[in-house]
Protein backbone atom coordinates (compact mmCIF):
# COMPACT_ATOMS: atom_id res chain seq x y z
CA UNK A 1 0.00 0.00 0.00
CA UNK A 2 3.00 2.86 0.54
CA UNK A 3 4.53 1.54 -2.35
CA UNK A 4 1.34 2.74 -4.23
CA UNK A 5 0.58 5.64 -2.39
CA UNK A 6 3.97 6.76 -3.39
CA UNK A 7 2.96 6.30 -6.85
CA UNK A 8 -0.15 7.74 -7.02
CA UNK A 9 1.33 10.84 -5.27
CA UNK A 10 3.90 11.03 -7.98
CA UNK A 11 1.60 10.67 -10.97
CA UNK A 12 -0.75 13.89 -8.51
CA UNK A 13 2.52 15.81 -8.52
CA UNK A 14 3.26 15.16 -11.77
CA UNK A 15 -0.30 16.77 -12.77
CA UNK A 16 -0.03 19.99 -10.57
CA UNK A 17 3.73 20.25 -11.71
CA UNK A 18 4.85 20.12 -8.23
CA UNK A 19 8.74 19.59 -8.16
CA UNK A 20 9.06 20.35 -4.41
CA UNK A 21 6.64 17.52 -3.84
CA UNK A 22 8.68 15.11 -6.22
CA UNK A 23 11.82 15.60 -4.24
CA UNK A 24 10.22 15.06 -0.70
CA UNK A 25 8.91 11.82 -2.62
CA UNK A 26 12.29 11.04 -4.21
CA UNK A 27 14.24 11.66 -0.55
CA UNK A 28 11.46 9.54 1.32
CA UNK A 29 11.90 6.20 -1.51
CA UNK A 30 15.27 6.75 -3.60
CA UNK A 31 13.86 4.00 -5.92
CA UNK A 32 10.40 5.02 -6.59
CA UNK A 33 11.26 6.07 -10.36
CA UNK A 34 12.74 2.18 -11.00
CA UNK A 35 9.66 1.20 -9.80
CA UNK A 36 7.43 3.34 -11.63
CA UNK A 37 9.70 2.64 -15.19
CA UNK A 38 8.53 -1.04 -14.17
CA UNK A 39 5.13 -0.98 -13.30
CA UNK A 40 3.48 1.66 -15.08
CA UNK A 41 0.53 0.07 -17.56
CA UNK A 42 -0.56 3.14 -19.69
CA UNK A 43 1.59 6.33 -19.12
CA UNK A 44 4.51 7.25 -17.35
CA UNK A 45 4.39 10.32 -15.07
CA UNK A 46 6.89 12.10 -17.59
CA UNK A 47 4.19 11.50 -20.26
CA UNK A 48 1.46 13.24 -17.83
CA UNK A 49 4.14 16.74 -17.34
CA UNK A 50 4.89 16.79 -20.73
CA UNK A 51 1.83 16.51 -21.95
CA UNK A 52 0.52 19.33 -19.45
CA UNK A 53 3.64 21.40 -20.22
CA UNK A 54 5.12 21.53 -16.87
CA UNK A 55 9.17 22.35 -17.54
CA UNK A 56 10.57 22.78 -14.74
CA UNK A 57 9.47 18.95 -13.48
CA UNK A 58 9.99 17.52 -16.72
CA UNK A 59 13.62 18.84 -16.57
CA UNK A 60 13.80 17.32 -13.00
CA UNK A 61 12.82 13.92 -13.45
CA UNK A 62 14.40 13.01 -16.81
CA UNK A 63 17.92 14.73 -15.13
CA UNK A 64 17.08 11.96 -12.81
CA UNK A 65 16.25 9.25 -14.95
CA UNK A 66 17.16 9.63 -18.30
CA UNK A 67 15.45 6.16 -19.21
CA UNK A 68 11.79 7.96 -19.05
CA UNK A 69 12.79 9.56 -22.33
CA UNK A 70 12.52 6.11 -24.12
CA UNK A 71 9.37 5.01 -22.90
CA UNK A 72 5.73 4.77 -24.73
CA UNK A 73 2.39 5.10 -23.68
CA UNK A 74 -0.89 2.81 -24.57
CA UNK A 75 -0.73 4.35 -27.74
CA UNK A 76 2.82 4.23 -28.19
CA UNK A 77 3.74 7.87 -27.83
CA UNK A 78 6.88 9.38 -26.43
CA UNK A 79 6.86 12.29 -24.06
CA UNK A 80 8.38 14.03 -27.32
CA UNK A 81 5.40 13.01 -29.08
CA UNK A 82 3.03 14.58 -26.32
CA UNK A 83 5.20 17.90 -25.94
CA UNK A 84 5.38 18.55 -30.18
CA UNK A 85 1.77 17.75 -30.51
CA UNK A 86 0.98 20.44 -27.96
CA UNK A 87 3.84 22.99 -28.92
CA UNK A 88 5.61 23.33 -25.82
CA UNK A 89 9.07 24.24 -27.42
CA UNK A 90 11.03 24.44 -23.74
CA UNK A 91 10.40 20.68 -23.14
CA UNK A 92 11.27 19.53 -26.57
CA UNK A 93 14.55 21.44 -25.96
CA UNK A 94 15.16 19.40 -23.24
CA UNK A 95 13.75 15.95 -24.09
CA UNK A 96 16.18 16.23 -27.21
CA UNK A 97 18.96 17.15 -25.19
CA UNK A 98 18.35 14.11 -23.31
CA UNK A 99 17.81 11.31 -26.23
CA UNK A 100 17.26 12.88 -29.86
CA UNK A 101 16.84 9.44 -31.05
CA UNK A 102 13.62 9.77 -30.15
CA UNK A 103 12.73 11.90 -33.15
CA UNK A 104 12.80 8.09 -34.56
CA UNK A 105 10.20 6.59 -32.75
CA UNK A 106 6.29 5.78 -33.80
CA UNK A 107 3.29 5.41 -32.42
CA UNK A 108 0.33 3.34 -33.64
CA UNK A 109 -0.38 5.43 -36.24
CA UNK A 110 3.68 5.06 -37.47
CA UNK A 111 3.98 8.91 -37.06
CA UNK A 112 6.82 10.09 -35.20
CA UNK A 113 7.03 13.69 -33.18
CA UNK A 114 8.02 15.50 -36.87
CA UNK A 115 4.71 13.89 -38.08
CA UNK A 116 2.41 15.50 -35.01
CA UNK A 117 4.32 18.90 -35.08
CA UNK A 118 3.56 19.51 -38.46
CA UNK A 119 -0.01 18.44 -38.06
CA UNK A 120 -1.07 20.76 -35.81
CA UNK A 121 1.33 23.73 -36.63
CA UNK A 122 3.89 23.98 -34.41
CA UNK A 123 6.18 25.34 -36.28
CA UNK A 124 8.48 26.45 -33.52
CA UNK A 125 8.68 22.91 -32.41
CA UNK A 126 9.48 21.16 -35.97
CA UNK A 127 12.45 23.65 -36.10
CA UNK A 128 13.85 22.40 -33.46
CA UNK A 129 13.08 18.95 -33.96
CA UNK A 130 14.40 19.07 -37.87
CA UNK A 131 17.94 20.40 -36.05
CA UNK A 132 18.27 17.40 -33.93
CA UNK A 133 17.30 14.63 -36.74
CA UNK A 134 16.95 16.04 -39.93
CA UNK A 135 16.39 12.38 -41.42
CA UNK A 136 13.30 11.68 -39.26
CA UNK A 137 11.47 14.17 -41.65
CA UNK A 138 11.55 11.61 -44.73
CA UNK A 139 9.80 8.75 -42.77
CA UNK A 140 6.43 7.99 -44.30
CA UNK A 141 3.14 6.94 -42.54
CA UNK A 142 0.50 4.96 -43.33
CA UNK A 143 -0.81 4.99 -47.16
CA UNK A 144 2.49 6.43 -47.70
CA UNK A 145 2.11 9.45 -46.63
CA UNK A 146 5.15 11.84 -46.03
CA UNK A 147 5.30 14.73 -43.76
CA UNK A 148 4.20 17.15 -46.49
CA UNK A 149 1.30 15.24 -47.25
CA UNK A 150 0.25 15.49 -43.61
CA UNK A 151 0.83 19.45 -44.56
CA UNK A 152 -1.45 19.78 -46.90
CA UNK A 153 -3.80 17.11 -45.42
CA UNK A 154 -4.62 19.39 -42.23
CA UNK A 155 -4.49 22.92 -44.14
CA UNK A 156 0.02 23.70 -42.16
CA UNK A 157 0.92 26.00 -44.62
CA UNK A 158 3.57 27.76 -42.77
CA UNK A 159 5.04 24.08 -42.07
CA UNK A 160 5.13 22.94 -45.40
CA UNK A 161 7.09 26.25 -46.36
CA UNK A 162 9.70 25.27 -43.59
CA UNK A 163 9.98 21.62 -44.29
CA UNK A 164 10.63 22.34 -48.25
CA UNK A 165 12.71 25.60 -47.14
CA UNK A 166 14.78 22.78 -45.25
CA UNK A 167 14.98 19.85 -46.76
CA UNK A 168 15.58 21.14 -50.83
CA UNK A 169 14.71 17.68 -51.94
CA UNK A 170 12.78 17.30 -55.17
CA UNK A 171 12.74 13.75 -54.22
CA UNK A 172 10.32 14.10 -51.84
CA UNK A 173 8.32 17.80 -52.98
CA UNK A 174 7.23 15.20 -55.87
CA UNK A 175 6.69 12.15 -54.36
CA UNK A 176 3.49 10.07 -54.19
CA UNK A 177 1.72 8.32 -51.74
CA UNK A 178 -0.11 4.90 -52.43
CA UNK A 179 -2.78 6.46 -54.60
CA UNK A 180 -0.35 8.25 -56.58
CA UNK A 181 -1.23 11.58 -54.83
CA UNK A 182 1.40 14.26 -54.81
CA UNK A 183 0.71 17.17 -52.10
CA UNK A 184 -0.33 19.43 -55.67
CA UNK A 185 -2.75 16.72 -55.99
CA UNK A 186 -3.93 17.37 -52.20
CA UNK A 187 -4.00 20.71 -52.58
CA UNK A 188 -5.69 21.12 -55.39
CA UNK A 189 -8.36 18.98 -53.82
CA UNK A 190 -8.29 20.62 -50.57
CA UNK A 191 -8.86 24.06 -52.58
CA UNK A 192 -6.02 25.32 -50.86
CA UNK A 193 -5.06 28.49 -53.53
CA UNK A 194 -2.06 29.45 -51.24
CA UNK A 195 -0.68 26.36 -50.80
CA UNK A 196 -1.22 25.48 -55.05
CA UNK A 197 0.21 28.78 -55.81
CA UNK A 198 3.62 28.78 -53.70
CA UNK A 199 4.05 24.61 -54.84
CA UNK A 200 3.65 25.96 -58.65
CA UNK A 201 6.32 29.03 -58.36
CA UNK A 202 8.42 27.97 -55.37
CA UNK A 203 9.20 24.28 -55.99
CA UNK A 204 10.19 21.76 -58.43
CA UNK A 205 7.16 19.94 -58.00
CA UNK A 206 5.84 17.90 -61.02
CA UNK A 207 3.10 19.83 -62.23
CA UNK A 208 1.70 17.24 -64.60
CA UNK A 209 2.27 14.03 -62.23
CA UNK A 210 -0.36 11.46 -62.49
CA UNK A 211 -1.93 9.34 -60.09
CA UNK A 212 -2.71 6.22 -59.79
CA UNK A 213 -6.44 7.21 -61.83
CA UNK A 214 -4.36 8.83 -64.45
CA UNK A 215 -5.29 12.15 -63.46
CA UNK A 216 -3.53 14.98 -63.43
CA UNK A 217 -3.21 17.81 -60.83
CA UNK A 218 -5.92 19.44 -63.62
CA UNK A 219 -8.08 16.39 -63.55
CA UNK A 220 -8.87 16.50 -60.16
CA UNK A 221 -9.66 20.10 -60.25
CA UNK A 222 -12.26 19.67 -62.48
CA UNK A 223 -13.50 16.48 -60.92
CA UNK A 224 -14.14 18.14 -57.78
CA UNK A 225 -16.68 19.96 -56.44
CA UNK A 226 -17.30 23.50 -57.96
CA UNK A 227 -16.72 26.62 -55.81
CA UNK A 228 -15.58 30.41 -56.23
CA UNK A 229 -11.86 29.11 -55.83
CA UNK A 230 -11.73 26.79 -58.82
CA UNK A 231 -11.23 30.21 -61.28
CA UNK A 232 -7.96 30.90 -58.89
CA UNK A 233 -6.41 27.41 -59.08
CA UNK A 234 -7.44 26.96 -62.31
CA UNK A 235 -5.82 30.03 -63.85
CA UNK A 236 -1.94 29.32 -61.93
CA UNK A 237 -2.34 25.87 -63.05
CA UNK A 238 -2.79 27.01 -66.45
CA UNK A 239 0.17 29.45 -66.13
CA UNK A 240 2.31 27.20 -64.65
CA UNK A 241 1.87 24.89 -68.16
CA UNK A 242 -0.56 22.25 -66.16
CA UNK A 243 -2.73 19.81 -68.73
CA UNK A 244 -5.29 17.42 -68.65
CA UNK A 245 -4.62 13.64 -68.71
CA UNK A 246 -5.79 13.60 -72.19
CA UNK A 247 -4.14 16.67 -72.94
CA UNK A 248 -0.30 15.04 -72.26
CA UNK A 249 0.97 13.74 -75.22
CA UNK A 250 1.43 9.54 -75.69
CA UNK A 251 5.05 8.60 -74.09
CA UNK A 252 4.33 4.95 -73.72
CA UNK A 253 2.96 2.61 -71.06
CA UNK A 254 3.46 2.93 -67.07
CA UNK A 255 3.04 -0.20 -65.18
CA UNK A 256 3.41 -0.23 -61.21
CA UNK A 257 4.98 3.28 -61.66
CA UNK A 258 7.56 1.61 -63.85
CA UNK A 259 8.76 2.69 -67.31
CA UNK A 260 8.97 -0.11 -69.42
CA UNK A 261 10.16 -0.69 -73.18
CA UNK A 262 8.08 -1.72 -76.17
CA UNK A 263 9.09 -5.10 -77.52
CA UNK A 264 9.42 -5.54 -81.32
CA UNK A 265 5.77 -5.25 -82.82
CA UNK A 266 4.59 -8.66 -84.74
CA UNK A 267 1.57 -6.70 -86.52
CA UNK A 268 0.96 -3.06 -85.74
CA UNK A 269 -2.85 -1.95 -86.09
CA UNK A 270 -3.23 1.62 -87.21
CA UNK A 271 -5.50 3.78 -84.76
CA UNK A 272 -6.49 7.01 -84.95
CA UNK A 273 -6.75 8.68 -81.82
CA UNK A 274 -7.46 12.48 -81.89
CA UNK A 275 -4.87 14.80 -82.07
CA UNK A 276 -3.51 17.20 -79.68
CA UNK A 277 -5.11 20.51 -81.33
CA UNK A 278 -8.70 18.43 -81.30
CA UNK A 279 -7.64 17.35 -78.10
CA UNK A 280 -7.02 20.92 -76.84
CA UNK A 281 -9.85 22.60 -78.71
CA UNK A 282 -12.27 20.43 -77.19
CA UNK A 283 -10.67 21.20 -73.19
CA UNK A 284 -10.93 24.87 -74.25
CA UNK A 285 -14.80 24.41 -75.16
CA UNK A 286 -15.68 22.49 -72.16
CA UNK A 287 -13.66 25.17 -70.14
CA UNK A 288 -15.33 28.29 -71.75
CA UNK A 289 -18.74 26.06 -70.97
CA UNK A 290 -17.86 25.45 -67.21
CA UNK A 291 -16.59 29.07 -66.76
CA UNK A 292 -19.57 30.74 -68.53
CA UNK A 293 -22.29 28.35 -66.76
CA UNK A 294 -20.98 29.33 -63.51
CA UNK A 295 -20.52 32.70 -63.91
CA UNK A 296 -24.70 32.53 -65.10
CA UNK A 297 -25.71 30.83 -62.03
CA UNK A 298 -24.00 33.87 -60.05
CA UNK A 299 -25.63 36.43 -61.36
CA UNK A 300 -29.19 34.81 -61.84
CA UNK A 301 -28.74 34.33 -57.89
CA UNK A 302 -27.34 37.69 -57.50
CA UNK A 303 -30.46 39.28 -59.56
CA UNK A 304 -33.40 37.27 -57.95
CA UNK A 305 -32.55 38.17 -54.57
CA UNK A 306 -32.25 41.58 -55.33
CA UNK A 307 -36.00 41.14 -57.16
CA UNK A 308 -37.14 39.56 -54.28
CA UNK A 309 -36.18 42.11 -51.66
CA UNK A 310 -37.64 45.16 -53.82
CA UNK A 311 -40.61 43.04 -53.98
CA UNK A 312 -41.08 43.35 -50.48
CA UNK A 313 -40.06 46.50 -49.58
CA UNK A 314 -41.22 48.73 -52.81
CA UNK A 315 -40.38 52.30 -52.94
CA UNK A 316 -42.06 54.93 -50.82
CA UNK A 317 -42.32 52.20 -47.80
CA UNK A 318 -45.38 50.50 -46.97
CA UNK A 319 -48.56 52.22 -44.81
CA UNK A 320 -48.22 51.74 -40.60
CA UNK A 321 -52.00 52.27 -40.08
CA UNK A 322 -54.91 51.40 -41.14
CA UNK A 323 -57.66 54.62 -42.49
CA UNK A 324 -60.73 53.50 -43.31
CA UNK A 325 -61.96 57.19 -44.42
CA UNK A 326 -60.92 60.50 -44.40
CA UNK A 327 -59.14 62.35 -41.36
CA UNK A 328 -60.37 65.35 -39.72
CA UNK A 329 -61.80 66.66 -42.81
CA UNK A 330 -58.41 66.37 -44.82
CA UNK A 331 -59.70 65.50 -48.10
CA UNK A 332 -56.28 64.33 -49.31
CA UNK A 333 -55.55 60.98 -47.01
CA UNK A 334 -56.45 58.30 -49.52
CA UNK A 335 -58.04 55.09 -47.45
CA UNK A 336 -55.73 52.89 -46.72
CA UNK A 337 -54.82 49.23 -44.85
CA UNK A 338 -51.77 48.54 -42.89
CA UNK A 339 -48.89 46.76 -44.63
CA UNK A 340 -49.44 47.73 -48.03
CA UNK A 341 -47.69 49.82 -50.45
CA UNK A 342 -47.95 53.38 -50.47
CA UNK A 343 -46.87 54.07 -54.31
CA UNK A 344 -50.15 51.62 -54.98
CA UNK A 345 -52.33 54.24 -53.56
CA UNK A 346 -50.57 57.28 -54.51
CA UNK A 347 -49.48 56.78 -58.19
CA UNK A 348 -50.96 53.62 -60.07
CA UNK A 349 -49.03 54.06 -62.85
CA UNK A 350 -45.44 54.03 -61.70
CA UNK A 351 -46.39 50.59 -58.99
CA UNK A 352 -47.35 48.86 -62.52
CA UNK A 353 -44.11 49.92 -64.21
CA UNK A 354 -42.23 48.99 -60.91
CA UNK A 355 -44.07 45.63 -60.35
CA UNK A 356 -43.73 44.31 -64.46
CA UNK A 357 -40.00 45.21 -64.78
CA UNK A 358 -39.44 43.73 -61.16
CA UNK A 359 -41.54 40.48 -61.60
CA UNK A 360 -39.87 40.28 -65.05
CA UNK A 361 -36.47 40.26 -63.58
CA UNK A 362 -37.32 38.02 -61.29
CA UNK A 363 -39.46 35.20 -63.53
CA UNK A 364 -36.19 35.36 -66.01
CA UNK A 365 -33.58 35.21 -62.77
CA UNK A 366 -35.71 31.97 -61.27
CA UNK A 367 -35.74 30.26 -64.82
CA UNK A 368 -31.79 30.24 -65.37
CA UNK A 369 -30.97 29.44 -62.06
CA UNK A 370 -33.69 26.10 -63.16
CA UNK A 371 -32.33 25.56 -66.01
CA UNK A 372 -29.05 25.35 -64.88
CA UNK A 373 -29.35 23.01 -61.85
CA UNK A 374 -31.87 20.31 -63.43
CA UNK A 375 -28.50 19.33 -65.26
CA UNK A 376 -29.64 19.69 -68.70
CA UNK A 377 -26.80 18.85 -71.33
CA UNK A 378 -26.11 22.43 -71.75
CA UNK A 379 -22.51 22.15 -73.70
CA UNK A 380 -23.71 23.43 -76.92
CA UNK A 381 -22.93 27.73 -77.50
CA UNK A 382 -27.05 27.78 -78.70
CA UNK A 383 -28.26 26.94 -75.60
CA UNK A 384 -25.59 28.91 -73.45
CA UNK A 385 -26.30 32.13 -75.59
CA UNK A 386 -30.09 31.50 -74.95
CA UNK A 387 -29.46 31.88 -71.71
CA UNK A 388 -27.13 35.07 -71.86
CA UNK A 389 -30.05 36.52 -73.20
CA UNK A 390 -32.69 35.55 -70.61
CA UNK A 391 -29.89 37.00 -67.90
CA UNK A 392 -29.80 40.39 -70.36
CA UNK A 393 -33.61 40.42 -69.62
CA UNK A 394 -33.25 39.84 -66.29
CA UNK A 395 -30.72 43.05 -65.39
CA UNK A 396 -32.06 45.22 -68.34
CA UNK A 397 -35.39 45.07 -66.68
CA UNK A 398 -33.91 45.41 -62.85
CA UNK A 399 -32.11 48.22 -64.33
CA UNK A 400 -35.54 49.64 -65.35
CA UNK A 401 -36.84 48.57 -61.66
CA UNK A 402 -33.90 51.41 -60.48
CA UNK A 403 -35.47 53.58 -62.91
CA UNK A 404 -39.11 53.64 -61.48
CA UNK A 405 -37.47 53.90 -57.81
CA UNK A 406 -35.57 57.08 -58.63
CA UNK A 407 -38.63 58.63 -59.66
CA UNK A 408 -41.02 57.46 -57.17
CA UNK A 409 -38.20 59.21 -54.34
CA UNK A 410 -37.64 62.59 -56.38
CA UNK A 411 -39.61 65.56 -55.76
CA UNK A 412 -41.65 67.26 -58.04
CA UNK A 413 -39.50 70.31 -59.01
CA UNK A 414 -36.40 68.04 -59.73
CA UNK A 415 -38.29 65.65 -61.47
CA UNK A 416 -37.81 66.46 -64.88
CA UNK A 417 -33.94 66.74 -64.11
CA UNK A 418 -33.82 63.34 -63.22
CA UNK A 419 -35.98 62.34 -66.09
CA UNK A 420 -33.35 63.33 -68.66
CA UNK A 421 -30.61 61.83 -66.74
CA UNK A 422 -32.40 58.96 -66.59
CA UNK A 423 -33.28 59.02 -70.07
CA UNK A 424 -30.09 59.44 -70.94
CA UNK A 425 -29.02 56.24 -69.28
CA UNK A 426 -31.16 54.07 -71.04
CA UNK A 427 -30.24 55.04 -74.33
CA UNK A 428 -26.50 54.82 -73.46
CA UNK A 429 -28.11 51.36 -72.04
CA UNK A 430 -29.95 50.09 -74.57
CA UNK A 431 -27.25 50.78 -77.12
CA UNK A 432 -24.83 48.67 -75.26
CA UNK A 433 -26.96 45.63 -75.07
CA UNK A 434 -27.86 46.12 -78.52
CA UNK A 435 -24.25 46.12 -79.63
CA UNK A 436 -23.86 43.03 -77.64
CA UNK A 437 -27.12 41.53 -78.45
CA UNK A 438 -25.57 41.69 -82.36
CA UNK A 439 -22.18 40.74 -81.94
CA UNK A 440 -23.31 37.74 -79.85
CA UNK A 441 -25.87 36.81 -82.76
CA UNK A 442 -23.29 37.14 -85.12
CA UNK A 443 -21.29 34.69 -83.76
CA UNK A 444 -24.03 32.46 -83.05
CA UNK A 445 -24.47 32.76 -87.17
CA UNK A 446 -21.18 32.02 -87.43
CA UNK A 447 -21.07 28.71 -85.66
CA UNK A 448 -24.27 27.47 -87.08
CA UNK A 449 -23.20 28.24 -90.69
CA UNK A 450 -19.50 26.52 -90.15
CA UNK A 451 -21.94 23.29 -88.68
CA UNK A 452 -24.42 23.74 -91.78
CA UNK A 453 -21.32 23.43 -94.07
CA UNK A 454 -20.22 20.43 -92.61
CA UNK A 455 -23.01 18.62 -92.77
CA UNK A 456 -23.15 19.77 -96.57
CA UNK A 457 -19.97 17.62 -96.67
CA UNK A 458 -17.03 20.26 -96.05
CA UNK A 459 -15.66 18.48 -93.21
CA UNK A 460 -11.90 19.47 -91.92
CA UNK A 461 -9.31 16.71 -92.79
CA UNK A 462 -9.19 14.11 -89.99
CA UNK A 463 -6.05 13.99 -88.26
CA UNK A 464 -2.91 11.40 -90.04
CA UNK A 465 -3.13 8.17 -88.69
CA UNK A 466 -1.07 7.27 -86.18
CA UNK A 467 0.84 4.12 -84.72
CA UNK A 468 0.19 3.28 -80.92
CA UNK A 469 3.09 1.44 -79.78
CA UNK A 470 2.08 -2.63 -79.01
CA UNK A 471 1.95 -4.17 -75.50
CA UNK A 472 5.03 -3.90 -73.20
CA UNK A 473 6.90 -5.74 -71.20
CA UNK A 474 8.77 -4.90 -68.27
CA UNK A 475 12.40 -4.41 -68.70
CA UNK A 476 14.67 -5.91 -66.23
CA UNK A 477 17.24 -2.78 -67.04
CA UNK A 478 15.13 -0.52 -65.48
CA UNK A 479 14.88 -1.42 -62.43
Amino acid sequence: MARMSSESKLYEAAEEGSVTTFLELIQQDRLLLDRVLVNYTTETPLHVAAMLGHTDFVKEIIHRKPEFTRELDSRGSSALHLASAKGYVEIVKALLFVNPDICLARDIGERNPLHLAAMKGQVDVLKELIHARPHAAQVTVAWGLSILHLCVKYGQFECLKLLIEVMDDNEIVSAKDDYGMTILHLAVAYKQIETVKFLLFNTSVEVNALNANGFTAMDVLAQSNRGLKDFDIAESLRDAGALRAAEISYTGPRIGGLRTKATPPIAQIPVTPPSKEYVQKATNNEDWLTRKRDALMVVASLNATMAFQAALTPPGGLWQDDLTGTSQGNNDTQPHEAGTSIIADKNQSYYSQYLSYNTTSFIASLSIILLLITGLPFKRRLFMWILTVIVWIAITSMALTYRISLLVFTPKAQELNVTQVLDYAVRVWSGVMGFLFLGHSIRLAASLFKKVENVLGKKRKPPPPQVYPPLAQTDISDF
